[in-house]
């Protein structure tokens, strides 16, 4: 007789018992999921590959209409889906991991997971994925305009006196990190229910204090100019660019933009269609005029010695002020005056107009500089441009009677000085800036189309002079009307 051992006989009694459950190496259900088999909530068994992929999708798909609740600055809630935020499948992988239960491995390791299943099913775990660029459009198209902005506390100035305005609090949504959140809650702890996430919102304290605003109380600088020669509609656009910056509080270290505080131009905004320089041309735009409320305020800036971060020049030369003086803004061409309040105290920039067309800023600050201390600024002229002869076109798409003139600008080279003095004696002579201002002919643009070819010989002949003023008499004397005869016969 043969004897066996302790190991032999649990080797040939666990032979027996797979035959007995017709395990195999090609066994029936090789192409199909065992029995227990789970991908999270969703049986699996005895699914083939396609089947139970697409069970899984299901399962994905219900998950896509759930509803999640973000919370954002102010307890604000914003109510989206999974599929806002771009819910997906990350391991499709799973399904393979399910056919090969039970079918990999030496006939021994089959069995036994076989009969593991029996006992205990085996859950696989569906792993969830979200798209960020979904999750950050979300937060910034739905959860950002909830954002609450800290207004500082700041000044204004009636009847001549000042008054604190209180500051607000504000609160901002950190969207990065708020991202970040999102994602790692969803794709972490997520039970697959509706559920609520806190965003990550940021406090923004206001700047400044009633006692620190206490102290802006003297004129750093002052400057006027005068709009009397404009019309009704430019001068709207002054008073209104004017009344746009008037009252305006900047802290130490903040930088001012005229463009952003009296943009945009448009009639909501207040302003009417007036003359502005575009491409050596004087033509209409809403706003036209704006320049001269930036150019008061960056002369009233220099007195103050605040620092000016960026300043042009007008294309063309302006009358309201010296050469080099003037600071255009335009939309156009992207030109703006900054400055930054480089003093150690809050400043307040006071703006108004007057009865006589007359704009005045005022800035108002800590004076910290010596009572013996005094400065100016001086216009340098280098070089005069005189425009050469008239310039005429000819335009075949007007009548004969049709003359529309440029008036001729001068052109100009300047500098800006700045003269410091103390006690009366100058000590210091500083160039501010230099200007360029483009020449540009006195032209005119005068109709040739007529039926009368005699009436066109003459105006082209009086083109061909160069003189406006000669094609002007010429026109006028082709368009007259005929005089009437007083003769009795």
């Amino acid at each position: 007789m043969i004897k066996y051992g302790k190991k032999a006989m649990y080797g040939v009694w666990l032979a027996a018992m797979v035959l007995a459950f017709g395990i195999t190496a090609h066994a029936k259900e090789s192409g199909t999921i065992k029995a227990g088999v789970y991908a999270e909530s969703v049986e699996l068994s005895g699914l083939t590959e396609i089947q139970a992929k697409a069970a899984v999708e299901g399962y994905i798909e219900e998950l896509q209409s759930v509803e999640i609740t973000l919370i954002a600055a102010n307890n604000n809630e914003v109510t989206v889906t999974a599929s806002d935020l771009g819910i997906s499948w990350g391991n499709p992988e799973l399904v393979t991991e399910a056919i090969k239960l039970g079918t990999q491995g030496n006939v021994i390791e089959r069995y036994t997971t076989l009969k593991d299943l029996e006992h205990e099913n085996k859950v696989l775990d569906v792993e969830l994925q979200f798209d960020v660029h979904a999750i950050n459009d979300v937060l910034t198209g739905k959860c950002a305009k909830y954002d609450q902005k800290a207004v500082n506390v700041s000044l204004k100035r009636e009847n001549g006196q000042f008054q604190v305005v209180e500051g607000q609090t504000g609160y901002m949504l950190d969207v990065e990190t708020s991202i970040d959140r999102i994602y790692d809650y969803l794709t972490g702890e997520w039970d697959g229910r509706p559920c609520r996430i806190a965003l990550d919102v940021m406090v923004d304290e206001p700047k400044g204090s009633a006692e620190e605003l206490s102290e802006v109380r003297d004129v750093l600088g002052t400057f006027t100019t005068s709009y009397s020669s404009s019309g009704p509609d430019r001068s709207a656009n002054v008073i209104n660019g004017c009344a746009l910056i008037n009252g305006t509080t900047l802290y130490p270290g903040e930088e001012f933009s005229a463009y952003d505080a009296v943009a945009p131009f448009t009639v909501a905004n207040g302003y009417y269609m007036a003359g502005s320089y575009l491409n050596g041309k004087v033509v209409d735009s809403l706003g036209g005029g704006i320049c001269q409320v930036s150019t008061t305020l960056y002369n009233a800036v220099l007195l103050a010695e605040l620092e000016v971060t960026e300043r042009h020049n007008h294309s063309m030369i302006v009358t309201y002020v010296e050469p080099s003086a003037d600071a255009a803004i335009a939309e156009s061409s992207g030109k703006d005056f900054r400055f930054v309040n480089n003093t150690g105290h809050p400043i307040y920039i006071e703006g108004y107009t007057n009865g006589s067309k007359q704009i005045t800023f005022v800035i108002y600050g800590k004076e910290t500089r010596d009572s013996g201390r005094s400065v100016r600024y001086e216009s340098e002229v280098l070089e005069v441009i005189k425009p050469p002869s008239d310039t005429i076109y000819a335009d075949g798409s007007h009548p004969i009677g049709y003359v529309v003139t440029e008036s001729a600008h001068i052109g100009y080279k300047a500098k800006l000085w700045k003269i410091v003095t103390e006690n009366g004696k100058e000590v210091s002579r500083t160039e501010v800036n230099s200007s360029s201002y483009k020449m540009v002919p006195r032209s005119a643009t005068v109709g040739t189309a007529t039926g009368d070819p005699a009436a066109y010989e003459q105006v082209m002949a009086a083109i061909g002079t160069g003189s406006i003023d000669h094609v002007k008499a010429v026109v006028a004397m082709l368009t007259a009307p005929p005089v009437e005869s007083n003769d009795e016969e």
